[in-house]
């Protein structure tokens, strides 16, 4: 499956062939990513699994799945009490998705899409999951008030994030060196974001998190938690 990009043809043919490269190496890479993250992100997965049944346990109603990539979160949705839709913007995912969603029993819907522009309506969706989705996207912010805006009174947020290392650490000095490279390797992903930063910041009723350790070196500091919607008074 791929995904096409209308772009106005300059006159310059030398521009045209230019823009026409970018576009099938943008498209290389991101079929490449989609294919080493199925392979292999188990050992992560394992590490992972304990938080994320904590985390999802109890989730009901309609879900909207940041960054759905490879469907590695689909085995904790129980199949009768949820209706989800996954909104991922690399199209090579989806092939991976709908064959574990096949292995779970799990009917899902698919929006190509980025996560910071949200094709859906005010108000509609009881949770919003994001686990490590926030440091990929160009907006954290304009991503979190797409959040708020989806979100039912009182929904929930269910995120599971790296987050940088403290500032002045050895750690965090290798993170802000690594950036750069690690953007275009990473499906522009930013191993030295202050996501918890961004949450706390975003307009949340609440946010709970507990800190994690991870066997990932340069994004070994996560936090897994859940930020809540407001009621109306």
């Amino acid at each position: 499956m791929a995904a096409w990009t209308r772009i106005p043809l300059p006159a310059n043919r030398t521009d045209v062939r230019r823009r026409h490269m970018d576009a099938l190496k943008a498209g290389l890479a991101q079929r490449i990513f989609a294919w080493a993250l199925a392979r292999f992100n188990k050992r992560y997965e394992q590490f992972v699994s304990n938080y994320k049944r904590q985390l999802f346990a109890g989730i009901r109603g309609t879900v909207l799945e940041l960054g759905a990539g490879t469907g590695a979160n689909l085995r904790y949705m129980p199949p009768e009490q949820v209706r989800w839709t996954g909104v991922e913007l690399n199209p090579f995912m989806t092939s991976y998705l709908r064959r574990e969603a096949n292995r779970v029993n799990l009917p899902v819907s698919m929006l190509i899409a980025p996560a910071d522009t949200l094709p859906v309506r005010d108000s509609s969706v009881d949770a919003v999951i994001s686990t490590l989705v926030l440091c990929c996207v160009p907006s954290p912010q304009r991503c979190l008030q797409d959040v708020l805006r989806v979100l039912k009174p009182g929904g929930n947020f269910l995120f599971i994030e790296h987050v940088a290392a403290p500032q002045g650490s050895r750690l965090r000095r290798i993170q802000n060196l690594v950036t750069p490279g690690w953007k275009r390797l990473g499906d522009g992903c930013h191993p030295n974001r202050q996501t918890l930063a961004d949450i706390e910041a975003a307009g949340f009723e609440s946010v709970s998190y507990r800190e994690i350790t991870a066997p990932t070196p340069i994004v070994s500091p996560q936090i897994a938690g859940v930020a809540a919607k407001a009621r109306p008074v």
